[in-house]
């Protein structure tokens, strides 16, 4: 009963629901009918692990395949946005076929989370390898790799005097010139629910209230849409994630490459707390049908041999530590990341919506 339930959601989601992309790989945990048939018969599990993920990088693809050569499981995966996998993996409820949610920052592991459809995992392996402020207290999930959150501006304009920190955005000698993404974007939210548990909501607000007054714009599009602005002008400063940067740095169209070059990078709070950082991360799912696997999947994604595909394939830096970004992310600037632990920016995420309305951060 539990397969042919399995077979039924999975299909009815999958060709109906608005909020799912169609399936990367059939899940094979959900078995065909035979003719005359009444029931399903389900395949051996012991051979896969079903990723329901938000990551969209082909070079994530040749990982699960060093996976499945190394161990011999099959790597199956569904692709959809944060929110709709976490709605989805709700939705299924106890027949979800998900072994493992992927996705990106610790705001959405957090809503993850929240929803109920993470469980505990108890690895040493993990705990040993992934640093404290990097994951969940309690094992729901564990961050990947990391991304900096840096303040850009246009180079040929030059440093703006006195821009070091994030606090400096709000500085009132940078009116007009500031881009930034909405208020709805997870690495906003985050950003502010750091700035929240760092020095309270009253601070965080007077800070938001600041940067509003300093922008160029209406919030809109996304990291690459603010690099643009900044190299040609358009705006003087605004803030984006490392890997954007050195993905342009890394690309083989001179158009990109020129465009990176026109903007400096300021790794913020070098003086106090350190820099933002978010993270990639997984937890595997609260009804997991091949748990164990997932468990080694997820113990297989912090060995080094992985963590280089994150440095590598995406320019992003490795949790573990020894390990090192690839020679453009490098060329960047070395940091001090904020050791603030990730798993406090979830619960702050309500005040810094409310925050943002308040504000006018649209």
């Amino acid at each position: 009963m539990r397969f042919a339930a399995c077979f039924l959601i999975a299909t009815a989601l999958t060709a109906c629901s608005p909020s799912a992309d169609s399936p990367s790989t059939d899940l094979s945990v959900v078995a065909a009918v035979a003719p005359g048939a009444e029931t399903l018969t389900a395949p051996s599990d012991a051979g896969t692990v079903n990723l329901y993920t938000s990551r969209h990088y082909d070079t994530d693809l040749a990982l699960y395949d060093d996976f499945t050569k190394e161990t011999g499981i099959k790597v199956n995966r569904i692709e959809a946005d944060a929110s709709s996998l976490i709605e989805r993996i709700a939705s299924e409820g106890e027949f979800s076929p998900a072994d493992l949610l992927i996705t990106v920052d610790a705001g959405n592991l957090w809503r993850a989370e929240e929803a109920g459809v993470l469980s505990s995992v108890d690895s040493e392996i993990l705990r040993e390898r992934v640093p404290d402020y990097l994951r969940d207290d309690d094992g729901h999930w564990f961050g990947l790799s990391t991304r900096a959150r840096v303040i850009i501006y246009n180079k040929e304009d030059g440093l703006p005097a006195g821009l070091t920190d994030y606090e400096d955005l709000a500085d009132p000698a940078h009116a007009g010139q500031v881009c930034m993404r909405s208020s709805g974007n997870i690495y906003n939210i985050s950003l502010l629910s750091s700035v929240i548990e760092h020095a309270g909501s009253e601070v965080a607000e007077d800070w938001a209230r600041g940067v509003v007054a300093n922008f160029a714009r209406r919030p809109q599009s996304n990291d690459t849409g603010q690099i643009e602005a900044v190299a040609s002008g358009e705006c003087g400063i605004s803030v984006v994630n490392t890997y954007y940067l050195a993905r342009y740095a890394r690309s083989e169209d001179k158009r990109l490459n020129d465009i990176v070059d026109a903007v400096g990078i300021v790794f913020p709070n070098q003086d106090g707390r350190g820099t933002h950082v978010n993270i990639s991360g997984a937890g595997v799912t609260a009804h997991a049908p091949n748990r164990d696997n997932a468990v080694r999947f997820l113990e297989y994604l912090t060995e080094a041999s992985a963590q280089e595909y994150f440095a590598n394939g995406n320019n992003e830096y490795p949790v573990v530590a020894g390990m090192s970004g690839n020679s453009d992310v490098q060329a960047l600037g070395g940091f001090t990341p904020d050791s603030l632990k990730v798993s406090t920016f979830g619960p702050n995420q309500s005040e810094a919506v409310r925050i943002f309305d308040r504000v006018g951060w649209q």
